[in-house]
């Protein structure tokens, strides 16, 4: 790394303040004609192109007076939806609710058609539920009007009403239970309020179906569809004989709940592979396979066999191994199911080895911590505010010893809190039934405030870092531990002598330096990830190609999880993220958890897999670290072979990252696909997926096969032992509409590997939506100064805003499905200009084509103590107005 920070010195000349994940944006970095003087009184044209969110559809009867009208509140007028989908919608009762459409006469329910999987969740998320309450019904397919149960909470389960979820809290769930054409119904309980409707796959952090899986060879926990279409009354059968039906031994459990079978011995074996189908002549390949394997592994691999046969049958509910379970550290955390970037790292596998220490700290240089955040708590040690001035600081004087965050709202929007997403993915509280996790949850997180309103300046950061180093700094304070590891998810343009100077010392008293590589996509270095001494972190997706924001040049060292949320790759029903602590203080302060994108989150993955290596061996060092990047032995490598500029040496593994600090194990042969998860929608019917052995010893023997006949699968670009990239061919010819999945599995010498596929078939709109949304130009007072009303057309929308005069500027944009005048509020659509947790000044002096952005139903998950906590009474509520529009 040395010799790529000598190169990093003299790119540039000055350095002169830190924003969130990027610089300020001039019209000189955005590809404008700002060099040419403005006229006096003459005025400009801005426009541009927003994308609708992925997966995004718009509710067809909001309030909105402006927005395009169908009524969808019966059976035979439900609106048909995608799935997977991320809905934003509006209900209320008679006489609820602000001045619009439905005021008076009241939008009760809502209906929507579609065709969704077992297995699947459908998630309604209440905006406010101080104004209203919203309850989730779920009905057949086939319902008439003879099925309406009127919204009612008590209806008991029948009559067409397959699912209900009639709590009073933010959030209703139901997981669908039979592969299906439902209804969906959002009911007004009470009140008014906006709502979110998130359609898609219910996450699992459970391992794949693999041969090195720890389970009983040759048993399997199975559970029948006992009301299924092929079978009888439960009271008919017994163990043995639905044991028979599948050629399976029983040994315990009775119909009606799960059931233990064996595979029993050949003759027995020999009678489940007939019943089940799988008596096909093996290839010489999968002979040569069997011959390398131990009489267990033969075993093992016939039992997943059995299990995915019996998957495919339609009157099993589910089959499963049967796991030998030990005391294992993967955490139990609520939404711990939707942080895919976890595993993407390998990080289950290093947390049975370590969950980090509590010697081991963390110094997030940011925008403070929210210290009473649920997940948050017990996992802090003192820090500092070295905010120095009080017009940045918001908290009402200069640097003082509160690390607290009071938001960095401008008066025209809620505040990021993006500090506290930062820290909760290095070390939320984690393993306790709540919130999400952390990757270093035994580890101390120190926070260093540096950023307010408007973001910070070099100065204060530097003094930040000191402080973190235990060197001398302004406040005439030290910690009394040194922090390990310093994150920044900040940066900027210009090189600073005196920064490169800190950052020398607090790396020469061994304290390991992280920082976010910059969200511009641009080769151009950006500060302080590109100093000599500290580690650039770039961004990958959930497929783990490069984040389409992510820098990306010399300077980048490694690579790791920094989310997409243009997209929703893994079918959940929610953009592809990174799902960590935060708050929304729009009105009270509510702690919530939210789906960021940025390099600033894919910092903290690398600070917190090194603060797992550190509780394994104390006493790495900043050059020790270093080289292990260098040597690639601590990554998966992307892209080009060896180091590229995209993804520097590769993307973080914590599995090899902690074993290789603990003592150099030789890892073992281990397959894996990338991506995990396929979503085809209703458009797309080609991808590319990649094997890859994650293990240091040699794999051989990878092959791939579909369980479904309109999906392909076939070897694009593969070596003799079939690693490499095979491509997914989807036929939709003769299908009736509906959504459909499938398993891609890929087997292997060391174990198997299931990549699931789905698809949607028919005539249902294939437009995204995010609803009729407003774009809005506001000065740098925040008033709104030009505005354009914009209806989507195949999944954009064109705007212009004529009129112009010379300035500064920021743009914003999104829906007012409530018809309050605010655009952005929680349940409606927003975005910003660059993005919206980092919104950038445009400065003007010309026409400006080409102000393009993204737009997206907001997704929150309400912190579950929230309700116990209720508004942080040390925080003064934001009297932020929103984003005002006209009329």
């Amino acid at each position: 790394m040395e010799t790529v920070f000598l190169n990093k010195l003299y790119r540039s000349i000055t350095w002169l303040f830190f924003t969130l994940l990027l610089t300020v944006v001039s019209a000189c970095s955005s590809g404008g004609d700002d060099d040419e003087e403005p006229v006096e009184n003459e005025t400009y044209t801005l426009s541009g192109t927003i994308n609708a969110g992925a997966s995004d559809v718009a509710d067809s009867d909001v309030n909105d007076p402006l927005a395009d009208y169908t009524a969808n509140d019966t059976f035979s007028a439900a609106q048909s939806i995608p799935n997977p989908a991320t809905l934003g919608g509006y209900v209320n009762q008679p006489n609820s609710g602000e001045s619009g459409r439905s005021m008076s006469s009241g939008d009760i329910s809502d209906r929507f058609a579609a065709s969704l999987l077992a297995g699947q969740s459908i998630n309604l998320t209440v905006a406010d539920t101080d104004l209203g309450d919203a309850d989730l019904y779920l009905y057949e397919g086939t319902c008439t009007e003879s099925c309406y149960v009127s919204c009612d909470f008590e209806a008991e389960l029948g009559n067409g009403l397959v699912g209900k979820s009639v709590t009073e809290g933010e959030l209703e769930t139901i997981t669908v239970s039979e592969n299906g054409n439902y209804f969906i119904e959002v009911c007004a309980w009470d009140g008014a309020s906006n709502y979110t409707l998130a359609i898609g796959q219910a996450p699992s952090s459970a391992p794949a179906l693999t041969t090195d899986a720890d389970f009983v060879p040759g048993e399997v926990i199975v559970k029948f569809k006992e009301n299924g279409v092929t079978t009888q009354q439960t009271s008919s059968h017994t163990l043995e004989s639905r044991a028979a039906t599948v050629g399976l031994k029983p040994l315990a459990g009775t119909p009606g709940r799960q059931m233990l079978m064996s595979l029993g011995d050949a003759g027995q074996q020999n009678i489940a592979r007939a019943t089940l189908g799988l008596n096909k002549k093996p290839s010489q390949k999968a002979k040569l396979k069997a011959a390398r394997q131990t009489a267990e592994q033969q075993l093992k691999l016939e039992t997943l066999d059995v299990i995915s046969a019996l998957r495919k049958r339609v009157d099993v509910l589910y089959a499963e191994p049967n796991y030998i379970r030990q005391a294992l550290a993967t955490p139990n955390d609520t939404y711990y199911a939707y942080q895919w970037h976890y595993p993407q790292i390998n990080l289950p596998d290093a947390w049975d080895i370590t969950t980090g220490s509590s010697n081991v700290i963390v110094s997030v240089i940011d925008t403070g911590v929210l210290l009473n955040h649920p997940d948050m708590v017990g996992q802090l040690i003192g820090g500092y505010d070295f905010i120095s001035d009080p017009s940045i600081a918001v908290d009402g004087d200069g640097i003082d010893s509160n690390p607290d965050d009071p938001g960095d709202s401008d008066g025209t929007r809620p505040s990021s809190f993006h500090g506290t997403h930062v820290a909760g993915t290095v070390a939320a509280a984690s393993n306790n039934d709540n919130g999400v996790a952390g990757i270093a949850w035994q580890s101390k997180i120190m926070p260093m405030r540096v950023l307010g309103r408007g973001g910070g300046t070099s100065y204060d950061i530097n003094q930040s870092i000191l402080y973190s180093a235990q060197l001398a700094n302004d406040s005439n304070t030290l910690p009394p531990q040194k922090a390990d590891i310093i994150n920044m998810s900040l940066g900027g343009a210009g090189f600073s002598q005196a920064d490169q100077d800190v950052i020398t010392q607090a790396r020469n008293a061994g304290v390991i330096i992280i920082a976010a590589a910059g969200n511009e996509n641009t080769s151009s270095l950006s500060y302080p990830a590109s100093y000599d001494g500290v580690v650039s972190v770039s961004a990958v997706g959930f497929d783990k190609s490069k984040a389409s924001y992510s820098n990306y040049g010399t300077a980048i060292d490694i690579a790791a999880p920094g989310g997409e949320t243009s997209v929703d790759l893994n079918a959940d029903g929610y953009a592809d993220g990174v799902l960590s602590t935060a708050a929304d203080d729009s009105n009270s302060l509510q702690y919530n958890y939210v789906f960021y994108q940025g390099t600033s989150m894919a910092a903290p993955h690398m600070a917190g897999v090194v603060a797992l290596m550190k509780a394994v061996e104390p006493t790495l060092t900043p050059n020790q670290l270093d080289t292990l990047i260098a040597s690639s032995m601590i990554t998966e490598d992307l892209g080009t072979a060896g180091r590229d500029d995209l993804f520097g040496h590769g993307l973080i593994d914590a599995y090899k990252a902690v074993t290789e600090v603990q003592g150099g194990v030789t890892l073992p042969a281990h397959l894996d696909v990338t991506p995990a998860t396929v979503n085809l929608g209703s458009l797309q019917s080609t991808k590319t997926l990649l094997a890859s052995n994650s293990g240091e010893e040699a794999l051989t023997g990878v092959t791939a096969v579909s369980n479904q006949t309109w999906l392909t699968v076939s070897d694009t670009q593969v070596d003799g032992n079939g690693l490499g990239s095979y491509t997914l061919s989807a036929n939709r010819a003769g299908l009736a509409d509906g959504t459909y999945s499938a398993d891609v599995t890929f087997s292997s010498a060391a174990n198997t590997v299931t990549v699931k596929v789905f698809m949607q078939v028919g005539t249902i709109s294939t437009e995204n939506s995010s609803g009729f949304i407003y774009v809005l130009l506001l000065d740098e007072n925040g008033d709104n100064v030009g505005q354009a009303n914009v209806a989507v057309f195949n999944g954009q929308y064109a705007y212009s805003i004529p009129d112009v005069s010379a300035g500064t500027y920021t743009l914003v944009a999104g829906s007012d499905i409530d018809n309050d005048q605010l655009i952005c509020d929680r349940g409606e659509s927003c975005g910003a200009y660059l993005t919206l947790d980092n919104v950038s000044q445009i400065v003007i002096s010309g026409d400006r084509p080409g102000l393009n952005f993204g737009v997206q139903h907001q997704s929150s998950i309400l912190a579950e103590s929230a309700a116990s906590i209720g508004q942080d009474k040390a925080k003064q509520p934001n009297t932020h107005p929103g984003y005002k529009r006209k009329p």
